[in-house]
């Protein structure tokens, strides 16, 4: 099971017990997929090009986007969803650190500085934190700094390395960071424990003396590949076992002697590109069994004084370990987060960018999960996967295309996903694992029948799939693994309308059946075979409702009666996991912080979940299960 690698030595067979045990107990690693090859020097120019390989597939690199700045010995890290290159010389030295989301091609974002400039530096990460030690700025230093990855920011003082070096190159476990060899020429391996900050400890020697060689690592073993050995270039790859201090073992060698490669792996593989000549080599080895390296492919720029990372953060492929909520399973499964985005604290005004999440399984208020690029207001969408959500449309200073996105898997701030067709508000979005559908709702004052798309996964605008059957504001939608379906909304007055469309098929939608009163400003959830609708705005006088109406999505026809809010509301959200639906915020007489709760499964009232971080209306929600799809 390569792509899911056990705890120990990734190889071997999982009974499903031992699977969700794993995801329960929040180490079940998912194993990194791409590599990262970035910056570096091919005569007569400095390079900002990063490069990227899918590692477990041999075959020549591609093209993944540009630093901030063109320079060489620099360093690289990595989380499951950031890659980070830091430091360097431009020639002269730099402090800059940059991140890549690595399942999205484009350039680089400024993250914040090192302590001190300085090129030549090594790094180790874990799932949380990056570490960035020694390196030369004139002379060599001991220095140990490090980041939170998941927030941007400056670096902060870790403690010192045992000896001063530059060159040296590092390794990690889920605990612990090496730091392997250095310059001048030395054999030293250093440890430190990646969550406690303070000096650096001996942990052994290499067998063969090196500075600037490549470096990486699966969950068990720090591996380093050729170097720089005075008087020349070595081949060697040698290992250490990184939970027991010790010496290096010499266990195979690479395709040539070149020190100054970058180096990277996903647990299994373990890749080497670039070196002095300028070289487009790229070697890999299967970590766990050493020998002599094979050929992988190309860079798709030639380069030496390069870094790489992947999206394993040094191999060690593990789940998501947050302690404000509980672990998510990645890959797949019944997501259990809720996001409630964007919004407002008041009407036509008060616009929100926070991100609120709560656990769906679990009882409990709302906590704060990042920030949207910009505060939005005005009935946006949403759509969502295990991996990514993108929010879509509302209002900034005025109606906004825009569309943010961010990652479901870490705590974090949002980022430019891409565009609407149109600016527009009080749309409403759904899905599936793979496509998101955007219904746009209101587009230059006037209600459209407007259905967009993007795939979750890229980045880019979106492309028209299809018209609803009667153009509406404020439609509230829901999905299965197959189907998206509408349901109410305005335009001109007050619908009771469901349609809906094939997900996987661009085309036009179909009707599907009524609800049980026409209403604006509802919302909507889902599990795999349920669509529910909820609260909304009633006429002739707009008040707020607190029906609650279902559908099987799999059969046609008019839905029926499932219970009422605790409190009836209009311009509530809505997510959900396999089994459980939340209802969040809302207004009536007022804006609430309220969420509620139903079983899906089983009909009846909604039940107190608990509060909001603050009283919002107006924003867009999804769930990691998307709808409890899996």
């Amino acid at each position: 099971m390569a792509n899911y690698p056990q705890l120990d030595d990734c190889v071997g067979v999982w009974t499903l017990k031992e699977v969700n045990n794993a995801i329960m107990g929040g180490y079940w690693r998912q194993a990194g997929t791409r590599g990262i090859f970035g910056g570096g020097y091919s005569a007569p120019a400095l390079i900002a090009a990063a490069d990227f390989v899918t590692i477990a597939t041999t075959g020549n690199a591609s093209a993944f986007g540009n630093l901030s700045v063109s320079r060489r010995h620099l360093t690289a890290f990595s989380s499951f969803n950031r890659n980070f290159f830091a430091g360097g010389a431009t020639p002269s030295m730099v402090n800059h650190i940059d991140y890549f989301t690595p399942s999205s091609q484009g350039n680089a974002s400024d993250f914040g500085d090192l302590t001190n400039a300085r090129k030549a530096i090594g790094a180790s990460s874990n799932s949380t934190r990056g570490v960035v030690f020694g390196g030369t700025n004139p002379s060599n230093v001991n220095i140990i700094d490090y980041i939170t990855m998941a927030s941007v920011g400056n670096a902060i003082d870790f403690g010192d390395l045992t000896t001063v070096a530059n060159g040296a190159t590092g390794a990690s476990s889920p605990t612990r960071g090496i730091r392997l060899g250095g310059q001048p020429v030395a054999a030293t391996i250093d440890f430190f424990e990646i969550a406690t900050t303070g000096n650096a400890v001996d942990f052994g020697d290499l067998a063969v003396s090196v500075g600037d060689a490549a470096s990486f690592d699966s969950s068990t073993r720090g591996v380093a590949v050729g170097g720089y050995s005075a008087p020349a270039n070595v081949n060697t790859i040698q290992y250490i076992t990184i939970a027991s201090q010790g010496n290096a073992i010499d266990y195979g060698d690479a395709t040539n002697s070149l020190d100054v490669t970058g180096g990277t792996s996903n647990c299994i593989r373990g890749l080497k590109g670039g070196g002095p000549g300028v070289s487009n080599v790229i070697d890999y080895i299967t970590i766990t069994n050493g020998g002599t390296a094979l050929d992988f492919g190309d860079l798709a720029t030639a380069r030496t004084e390069l870094e790489a990372t992947s999206n394993a953060h040094g191999g060690l492929n593990e789940g998501y370990q947050g302690t404000r909520i509980a672990p998510i399973p990645l890959g797949g499964g019944n997501g259990d987060l809720g996001f409630f985005v964007a919004g407002e604290t008041g009407s036509n005004s008060g616009y929100q960018s926070r991100i609120d999440v709560v656990q769906i399984s679990t009882l409990g208020n709302a906590s704060s999960y990042g920030d949207l690029v910009a505060a939005k207001g005005r009935g946006s969408g949403a759509v969502c996967s295990d991996v990514r959500a993108v929010q879509g449309g509302g209002k900034i200073s005025s109606n906004t295309a825009t569309m943010d996105a961010f990652d479901v898997r870490s705590q974090g701030n949002a980022f430019d996903f891409g565009d609407l067709s149109s600016a527009a508000i009080l749309c409403r979005g759904a899905g599936s694992t793979t496509r998101g559908i955007f219904a746009l709702g209101d587009v230059g004052d006037s209600a459209v029948d407007t259905v967009e798309f993007i795939t979750i996964a890229t980045i880019g605008d979106t492309t028209d799939f299809g018209n609803l059957t009667v153009g509406r504001k404020n439609p509230a939608a829901c999905s299965s693994t197959t189907r998206m379906i509408n349901g109410g909304g305005f335009g001109p007055s007050y619908s009771n309308v469901m349609d809906y469309v094939t997900i996987a098929s661009a085309g036009n939608s179909t009707d599907f059946g009524d609800l049980s009163n026409a209403r604006n400003q509802l919302d909507a959830l889902s599990s795999s075979t349920r669509g529910v609708w909820f609260g909304g705005a009633l006429a002739p006088d707009g008040s707020a409702a607190n029906t609650i109406d279902y559908v099987t999505i799999s059969s046609t026809g008019d839905a029926a009666d499932f219970g009422d809010l605790t409190v009836a509301r209009q311009q509530a959200l809505g997510g959900s996991n396999s089994t459980r639906g939340v209802m969040m915020g809302g207004e009536n007489g007022g804006i609430k912080n309220t969420i509620d709760y139903i079983t899906i499964a089983s009909t009846g009232n909604a039940a107190d979940f608990g509060d909001l971080t603050d009283a919002k209306t107006f924003g867009a929600s999804c769930s990691n299960g998307h709808g409890g799809l899996s």
